[in-house]
């Protein structure tokens, strides 16, 4: 299951796990509050 944390890179939410679940684990984050630096 993934769940969401913080990038150590831009501090905006990213997430952690399998990444199968990456949606719900980002539900309550607005799109520009996403991480888009490149894993």
């Amino acid at each position: 299951m993934c769940s969401p944390v913080r990038c150590s890179t831009c501090n905006k939410a990213t997430w952690s796990g399998c990444g199968l679940h990456i949606e719900e684990a980002l539900a309550g984050f607005a799109k520009d509050e996403r991480c888009t630096c490149e894993r």
